[in-house]
């Protein structure tokens, strides 16, 4: 990191309200994934508290950030003014005390910054698709924040995180079959990404299989739940889904749904046998989500 020593006149400047500090990027990197260097510009440093759908917990040596119970993983923070990248900013370690509390160097101007949250796994970022995909769709949350950075700028702001994923839950109503190993979900459509400029769903594949483990232990129970997360959008959207039991290649029994409803922040949820059964099943379905994860720090 380059050191730089300042004048008292230089000192003097920077406490008037037009400063113009030091930028430290250290842990940014520009479009190309690229350290930025230090550089001198009309530049205010902001701290964004991220909220939503989700509680926090700040502790002394740790802060995170939960949805239902779980620890999101991973904060996404993209700069862009003019329609283009300035800097980006990834928040991998939960355990660390700014998790969910980024802390940017914004250049004087108008900005649209682009927050994702998740607890998917495998992320993938990638700059040029403007995407984010997962391997495993888990909670995610987004936001699109316009800011025009001026010297009075106030550099605190909280931002509020809307969540972009559906939830199937599938409630399995006879007893396991002994030798179950997986539930396998395949639906007709299925999104594993974001479109973080225009928030809308990105990575779709077509009848792939998602393979969800069952337990040995599991074996005769019944009311046994799986469920499968995938992004979507505000609207309401539908698809085809089969759900099979299986052991290794036996398939036990299948159903099929159709024209199942899916959108963001709902979870669409389905009941029924599934164990020695096949064809078409008429299920419940129940498309409110308890929002009621919302906190402050």
């Amino acid at each position: 990191m380059k050191r730089f020593v300042f004048t008292a006149l230089a000192v003097a400047a920077m406490m008037t309200a037009c400063e113009k500090p030091v930028i430290d990027e250290t842990g940014v990197t520009d479009e190309n994934g690229q350290p930025i260097e230090d550089v001198t510009q009309d530049v205010k440093k902001f701290t964004f508290t991220m909220k939503g759908d989700f509680s926090d917990k700040w502790k002394t040596t740790r802060g995170y950030l939960q949805a239902d119970g779980k620890d999101l993983t991973d904060v996404w923070v993209l700069d862009y003014q003019d329609g283009v990248l300035v800097q980006q900013l990834h928040q991998g370690d939960n355990t660390a005390d700014d998790f969910g509390k980024p802390t940017m160097n914004l250049k004087y101007g108008l900005h649209h910054i682009y927050f994702i949250a998740s607890r998917g796994s495998d992320p993938d970022l990638n700059v040029i698709k403007k995407t984010i995909t997962w391997n495993k769709v888990l909670d995610t949350f987004y936001k699109d924040y316009e800011v025009n950075v001026v010297s009075s700028s106030n550099g605190n702001r909280a931002v509020t995180l809307d969540r972009v994923v559906s939830r199937l839950r599938l409630t399995i109503t006879d007893a396991v079959a002994t030798g179950t190993d997986r539930i396998v979900i395949t639906p007709s459509t299925w999104y594993y990404g974001i479109n973080y400029v225009t928030g809308e769903p990105a990575g779709m594949k077509t009848n792939s299989d998602v393979a969800l483990t069952i337990n040995a232990s599991d074996a005769g129970k019944t009311g046994l739940q799986v469920n499968l997360f995938g992004i979507s959008s505000a609207d309401e959207w539908q698809t085809d889904v089969t759900v099979s039991s299986r052991k290794v290649d036996n398939i036990f029994g299948s159903a099929t749904l159709k024209d199942v409803p899916f959108r963001a922040n709902a979870i669409t949820e389905y009941s029924g046998p599934l164990f020695g059964t096949q064809g078409e099943l008429a299920m419940s379905l129940n498309t409110t989500w308890d929002n009621s994860y919302q906190g402050t720090w």
